[in-house]
């Protein structure tokens, strides 16, 4: 019986012990037991190891950003009419350039001929009551008429006049020359004129449709003023200034650069600490549309700072080590941080750790490879 007890616990005990934990771990340089190694004076001169030492020199850091091609508000043009109409012709289609002055569309409406007539009228009004007002000031300045006719000849004209500059102004709107009107020009339609150089970004109306004066019938873009938008965090917003130089490319074509420079840096970070540099084309090109996805290599000066030869640097488990002379034929591999690159030095971020000691300059990997051989 008391085997019966016993199985049960058994296999409790070995069901908790099969249960697996995982822990995520960050990267970490790869587990050697010793970062030392040593050589015989054989080992080294067949090796071509050679001693030097860190050195300070300008070096070159690029910062490298992306972000996209924009467009300010200013640049941006919403095409719209001011009075409803139906669209008749228009020939635009995005992608497509535009003249300033040039016409884009034509709309059609009773409203239009109305406005043009209710205009001409009120201009036969104002030289009919033009004429009484005088007539009446004449009268008047003799006592031959009362000073109630001759005030209320001068409101007729008064508001005659207003009419008259109101319907002016309302024909200027949906570009009509009130100036070249008369009862021989009345038209039932108006024309849109463009009021940019630039191309086409979007087409919002087909023919036949009748637009409200709410609606947007076209947005134009000017394309002289396209602005580069880039997406700095806050680590580097330090290293930017006004009027800093970059070069900018997109994916497709990565070897072609364009010149741009810096017009201005945000001062507010958002939620994922970032903010936006706006940059400008030195030569746009027309190729480049807004919304297209770009990148940037701004080039940062670091003023003496600590660097070694790039012959100096070894690459193990993705990190970066150099070697450093303990005593002679006796090494040890120092993990290292790395910044910009220039005329074959490497800056080094974290020198304190090489303490001033000789470096390997040449024939560091056959030290690694001795060094992996001895962990084997």
């Amino acid at each position: 019986m008391r085997n019966i007890f016993i199985i049960p616990i058994i296999l409790m005990f070995i069901g908790c012990g099969s249960k697996e934990t995982k822990v995520e771990s960050t990267p970490t340089a790869p587990v050697v037991e010793s970062m030392k190694v040593s050589v015989t004076s054989a080992q080294f001169e067949n090796a071509g190891i050679v001693l030097g030492a860190s050195e300070k020199r300008e070096v070159s850091e690029i910062l490298k950003l992306n972000g996209k091609i924009d467009v300010p508000p200013q640049n941006l043009v919403s095409v719209s009419i001011p009075m409803g109409g139906y669209l008749k012709s228009t020939d635009l289609l995005p992608g497509m350039m535009v003249k300033k002055g040039q016409v884009i569309a034509t709309l059609e409406d009773q409203q239009y001929v109305q406005l043009q007539q209710d205009y001409l009228l009120a201009k036969v009004k104002l030289k009919m009551v033009e004429a009484e007002y005088f007539r009446q000031k004449e009268l008047n300045a003799s006592k031959a008429s009362s000073d109630k006719v001759f005030q209320q000849a001068e409101a007729e004209y008064k508001n005659a006049k207003i009419n008259v500059k109101a319907l002016d102004q309302n024909l200027q709107i949906i570009g009509i020359n009130p100036d070249r009107l008369d009862e021989s020009k009345i038209s039932k339609r108006v024309s849109i004129n463009s009021p940019i150089d630039g191309y086409v970004a979007k087409v919002n109306a087909n023919i036949g449709k009748y637009l409200t004066p709410s609606e947007v019938l076209f947005e134009l873009v000017n394309a002289s003023d396209i602005h580069l938008n880039l997406t700095v965090y806050e680590k580097d917003l330090p290293k930017l200034q006004i009027g800093q130089k970059l070069y900018a490319f997109n994916n497709n074509q990565p070897d072609k650069k364009y010149p741009c420079e810096i017009l201005l840096i945000g001062h507010s970070l958002s939620m994922e600490k970032n903010t936006e540099v706006h940059c400008h084309f030195k030569n746009y090109d027309k190729s480049l549309v807004p919304g297209m996805y770009m990148n940037a290599e701004i080039e940062l000066k670091n003023v003496n700072a600590v660097t070694v030869p790039e012959e100096a640097l070894v690459r193990f488990g993705n990190f970066e080590y150099v070697f450093v002379e303990l005593k002679k034929n006796h090494f040890e591999m120092i993990e290292v941080k790395t910044g910009g690159k220039e005329n074959g030095f490497v800056e080094i971020k974290n020198s304190e750790k090489l303490n001033n000691q000789p470096i390997v300059t040449k024939g560091a990997y056959s030290l690694l490879m001795k060094l992996k051989n001895t962990e084997e």
